[in-house]
């Protein structure tokens, strides 16, 4: 352990007091004698850049303070804040042109502006996602953000596929509990009016602690209403799909709905339900997403207002760690058109999930929903993040975020993985694929 008064050390720290107003500025920790300087370097990336850069840094013995670098299809950008003598700053100027010159590298050493103050710490997160992602899009979100005095710190790219995907960090005026409610009003209604799908949430720690996701089924993990599959082979289609659509608009209770769509089931044979189980079509993207999730250590399940009989083969299929659905009777090898046991409704979605964390040792404030109904507007409302999908408008109004796209993995770009990540992890297991799509 070093004393930072020892006479070996070149520069003496400024005394830092640690108390109810310390901000944490640059001179806070700049040693005495040194004043800040913003270098920042750019050109091609190459191999040594940043050695040669560092090297001439270190013979004119600078304290570094910040520092930033990045590689942007194939150009570099290096920054850092540093502390050096004032004498020293043309001098180092110099250096760096000399020697970085020759690597087609230009050079900017900045002391004049104000750099007492730190990098701001973002208040949010913004994810961006779009079947195209333009200019204007980008603009007009900008515009919206300026208007409510939010600013935009950090833009990257995290997804090029299925769908492009931005991911913005951002300070937030009022950024209070409830203080950003007039911005997110703003931004749901521009969602509407340039059609790219825009979610905000709280940044920090809380946002990559989630740690259990619980999916709805119907129309979010799989493209189908299963019910509807079933009727089919009865020849009730239509009139099953009527009550469907207005349960899902709450129009109607779903207990009720429920009961009175399986009653035109009665006298279908049991195998149907297997048939049926087999034909399932998971929605793009959906293993994609459980088998990332899962790479990350989540629980993963589902909570469905369908049946156990057909979602148990898929769960089982995917991995899941937990599934929920209603269970319809059976007697004689037909299906009576009854339904045994307590019904899955929007009450039990919401229950299920709390057991599920806690019987997984998971506060909910850890937990995300998934969900596409009126029949999730009480899941998605009890989990710490709760994601409409393509979803009804009921919905859509209490969801902390929505997606309006087909693709499942959306959700993963909402959570703050990456494209890149992703594929990354499925190229290692050799799971990686990309299937074309057709705009």
């Amino acid at each position: 352990m070093s004393d930072t008064n020892s006479t070996n050390s070149t520069h003496t720290p400024t005394q830092v007091h640690k108390d109810d107003s310390f901000t944490g500025t640059v001179q806070d920790t700049l040693e005495e004698g040194l004043v800040p300087a913003l270098v920042t370097v750019t050109g091609p990336d190459r191999p040594g850049v940043t050695a040669a850069f560092f090297r001439v840094l270190s013979s004119y013995n600078v304290q570094l303070l910040d520092i930033e670098q990045s590689v942007f299809r194939g150009n570099l950008n290096l920054a850092a804040l540093v502390g050096v003598e004032k004498e020293d700053i043309d001098p180092l100027r110099d250096g760096l042109q000399a020697t970085l010159s020759s690597y087609g590298m230009g050079v900017q050493v900045n002391a004049d502006r104000d750099l007492a103050s730190t990098r701001p710490r973002s208040t949010h997160v913004m994810v961006v996602i779009g079947r195209p992602v333009t200019a204007n899009h980008i603009s007009r979100i900008g515009q919206t953000l300026a208007d409510y005095g939010a600013n935009i710190d950090t833009i990257h790219g995290i997804a090029d596929y299925p769908v492009t995907g931005l991911e913005l960090e951002l300070t937030v005026a009022n950024a209070a509990p409830g203080g950003g409610v007039p911005l997110r009003k703003a931004l749901a209604e521009l969602t509407g009016e340039i059609g790219v799908d825009i979610a905000i949430e709280r940044g920090g720690l809380a946002r990559r602690a989630k740690r259990l996701i619980c999916f709805d089924v119907d129309s979010t993990l799989i493209q189908h209403e299963v019910i509807e599959m079933l009727a089919a082979y009865a020849g009730k289609e239509a009139e099953v799909a009527a009550v469907t659509e207005r349960a899902m608009r709450g129009e109607l209770d779903f207990a009720e709905s429920l009961h009175e769509r399986v009653k035109a089931l009665a006298g279908l044979d049991a195998s149907v339900v297997e048939k049926v189980a087999r034909d399932i079509q998971l929605t793009p993207g959906a293993r994609t997403t459980i088998r990332t999730l899962k790479r990350l250590g989540y629980k993963t399940g589902v909570v469905s207002g369908g049946f156990i009989q057909v979602i148990e083969p898929l769960a089982r299929e995917l991995d899941l760690d937990f599934a929920r659905a209603n269970t319809l009777e059976i007697i004689d090898g037909k299906l009576t058109g009854r339904v045994i046991g307590p019904v899955i409704d929007r009450q039990a979605k919401a229950e299920s999930l709390k057991e599920f964390a806690w019987s997984n040792g998971i506060q909910l404030s850890q937990t995300v929903a998934v969900g596409d109904g009126a029949n999730d507007i009480d899941m998605l409302s009890t989990a710490g993040l709760g994601i409409a999908f393509n979803a009804k408008p009921a919905l859509r109004e209490v969801a902390d975020a929505a997606v309006n796209h087909p693709f499942l993995d959306q959700v993963l770009f909402l959570l703050g993985i990456s494209r890149h990540e992703i594929e990354d992890a499925d190229l290692r297991d050799g799971t990686y694929r990309r299937v074309p799509l057709e705009f």
